[in-house]
């Protein structure tokens, strides 16, 4: 068994790719087909000739090319080339003549003659189509067409039999045509990152496909080119604009050891990138990746719209029957106008607009959010979004920058501000922990002293000699436990951490030397974004963090949260989300996508943020913001709310239009060529109505 993947061209109908995957999958040698409908993709597990998978497809009536170039466009046939739109061209030709010619009453032989040459030219693609259909039993919309025109004909309709022909192949190409557009805008994605670049290997610099291009390898990347690969810049200065990847809209300043995307734009200044991975490796190819697979799940609306389809279309096949033949048979009703309503009723049981409503709304909203940096692993977490009642933040990286700084320096027995800090950095240089790392960087440029016998206090702080006493510097818990009497500090101590600082003393003897408060400092558009969430109607809005209940309630109280939750350990914030997952029903958690990937999990959504280049988080998270961005948050809900109102929109339009013509039928105001003409014309009003998704929400 060998895995094969197939662009298909010209496939405008769902129900149609479903029963598609059916013949496939029950070819010999074939263990599963697959087809992504939103992506235009065949995934094919099998053993047999690519040819004979080839074959069933062009059978079926449509277009297929092995997807072995990932970079390869997808080909944008010009009219004058497509088969199927110069038949509908020439059969609208055929149909005005034979028009024309009946209303100047020419010999009906002659004019039947031309309404039988247009109903082919126009019917002959549906007809290949619905006879395959026919062979495999499982009947689609071309089988009902190429029925209601054989009908038509056979009760002396010839006129209806060409109309129905022709405006089926109208609807049909333009489907096929916006379908195809929306596909291609998708994965254009890919095709952002050129397909060669500059190399220096061996001091020797060369255009190479990237496909042949390593890790390791360095790229030489001019003012306005385009990135090749993902990479860390060696050398050179400029900013990059990295729209694609972040949904950034101001380029961001690169220099040596910063991260560079595949994709992105290098605005001015020449850079020396280090690749530091391949290829099909890159963000962006895993972005598209994702993006196609979360085309690929269908969405709890999709679902109910796929099972009423598979029961509504044999009912409505055979009611048509029953309509044809019944009164003939038992009421002695003439044959012909009966059998007539049971044509124009194949017509209007056509489900192709109901089951397209819902794909390609879900399918445009995906891609409008990959391109503003969001990507949404599927679409019932698209829809899962807008019906979120309440939200949960992670503090540290999510609300906060997640980069202690040193604020605050209070000495209390003789020594300057800087004495101070540089003998602090003096011992915090040796330890991991962030603390020490936000005072050893305030302290960059100062004169530090030696320090020995350093020891980490786990929990608590550390400890190291300098100038023959040992220093202690750590949380208020470690000198109660060494005994330091702290009644004369407990102010200050009360004030900075009511502002939500922590503090770290410093001692020796039993002298308190001083203390320096360090603080997460918030994002920027953290309130921001709090604000917005409030404005698009999110009831609970609360922060979860292992600090104090001082420090929590301080940024909480910045940031107007309607609750925090302090001192939780990340088997709390788990049960902490399925509390108020109780109280209010969904909610969403948002972290960094590592460590609080067991409350993402317990979340109705679990959204990771500022995951560029993290392969980890990108997989872990139901949705991914591809920067700390906290403000595309309430862009998602909206775009959640839009898209659930579109797919209601064209489901009760695509049932709408059956109800209306079930009336026109029973009140004999019904006929073929109008049936055939209302349902082309939900097909794409719903197919339009969903690309409307892809626009830039206001």
């Amino acid at each position: 068994m060998q895995k094969s993947v197939f662009l298909i061209s010209g496939m405008d109908c769902g129900d149609c790719a479903a029963k598609l995957e059916k013949r496939l999958a029950a070819l010999p040698g074939v263990r599963s087909a697959t087809i992504n409908f939103g992506a235009g993709k065949l995934t094919v597990e099998h053993s047999i000739a690519d040819s004979a998978l080839l074959q069933t497809v062009k059978q079926a009536g449509y277009g297929a090319r092995k997807d072995e170039a990932l970079r390869r466009p997808l080909p944008e046939t010009v009219w004058w080339k497509n088969a199927r739109t110069l038949a509908t061209i020439a059969s609208g030709i055929l149909l005005a003549i034979a028009t024309l010619l009946d209303w100047l009453g020419m010999t009906r032989g002659i004019v039947i003659c031309l309404y039988a040459l247009t109903a082919v030219t126009g019917g002959f693609h549906a007809a290949k189509s619905g006879l395959y259909s026919l062979r495999s039993l499982s009947l689609d919309m071309n089988f009902l067409m190429t029925a209601a025109v054989i009908g038509a004909a056979a009760i002396g309709e010839w006129n209806e039999g060409a109309a129905v022909a022709f405006l089926f192949s109208v609807g049909n190409t333009l489907q096929a045509y916006t379908m195809d557009k929306t596909r291609r805008s998708i994965r254009s994605l890919m095709e952002l990152a050129p397909a060669v670049a500059l190399v220096r290997r061996d001091n020797e610099e060369n255009c190479l496909p990237v496909e042949d291009i390593v890790v390791g390898d360095v790229l030489i990347i001019k003012p306005g080119e385009r990135i090749a690969m993902d990479g860390i810049v060696l050398a050179g200065v400029s900013a990059v604009n990295q729209a694609t990847i972040t949904g950034e809209s101001i380029p961001v300043e690169k220099t040596a050891g910063d991260t560079v995307y595949a994709g992105t734009v290098n605005e001015h200044g020449a850079l020396e990138i280090s690749v530091t991975k391949s290829a099909d490796n890159s963000t962006l190819a895993r972005i598209s990746h994702l993006v196609e697979e979360a085309q690929a799940q269908k969405a709890p609306s999709q679902q109910f719209v796929d099972v009423f389809a598979k029961y509504y279309t044999p009912l409505v096949l055979v009611l048509a029957a029953c309509v044809m033949v019944v009164p003939w048979l038992v009421f002695q009703k003439p044959f012909a106008p009966w059998f007539y309503n049971g044509l124009v009723l194949l017509v209007i049981s056509c489900p192709c607009a109901l089951v397209i409503s819902t794909p390609v709304a879900i399918v445009s909203a995906i891609g409008n959010a990959s391109r503003r940096g969001v990507l949404i692993k599927g679409g019932a977490y698209l829809e899962e979004m807008g019906s979120i009642n309440a939200i949960a933040f992670d503090k540290t990286g999510t609300l906060t920058e997640g980069r202690p700084v040193v604020t605050d320096i209070v000495v209390t027995n003789g020594y300057s501000d800087t004495e101070l800090l540089a003998m602090a950095a003096s011992i915090e240089k040796w330890s991991e922990h962030p603390l020490a790392h936000a005072v050893v960087l305030k302290a960059k440029g100062l004169q530090l002293k030696a320090a020995i016998h350093f020891k980490a206090l786990v929990g608590r702080g550390a400890q190291a000699e300098i100038d023959g006493q040992t220093i202690y510097i750590g949380n208020v818990r470690l000198f109660e436990d060494l005994g330091y009497d702290l009644t004369a500090h407990e102010q200050i101590l009360a004030d900075l951490e009511q502002q939500g600082k922590t503090v770290m003393l410093m001692g020796t003897g039993n002298n308190i030397l001083g203390m320096i408060a360090v603080a997460d400092t918030l994002r920027d558009n953290s309130r921001e974004a709090i604000q917005a969430l409030h404005r698009a109607g999110m009831k609970h809005i609360a922060m979860l963090t292992g600090d104090n209940n001082r420090v929590a309630g301080a940024i909480a109280k910045k940031l107007d949260l309607d609750t925090y939750y302090s001192d939780l350990l990340p088997e709390d914030k788990v049960a902490t989300v399925k509390k108020i997952a109780g109280d209010y029903g969904k909610i969403v958690m948002v972290g960094d996508g590592v460590n609080d990937a067991p409350a993402l999990a317990a979340a109705t959504v679990g959204v990771a943020m500022g995951v560029a280049g993290s392969d980890v988080a990108l997989e872990t998270a139901d949705v991914a913001l591809m920067t700390d961005d906290l403000g595309k948050l309430a862009y998602l809900i909206k775009l959640s709310h839009k898209t659930v109102a579109i797919i209601k929109e064209n489901i009760v339009f695509a049932i709408s239009i059956k109800v209306i013509f079930l009336v026109l039928l029973v009140l004999g105001m019904a006929n073929l060529w109008l049936a055939v003409l209302a349902d082309m014309g939900a097909s794409l009003l719903v197919t339009m109505n969903g690309m409307r998704l892809m626009r830039r929400l206001q």
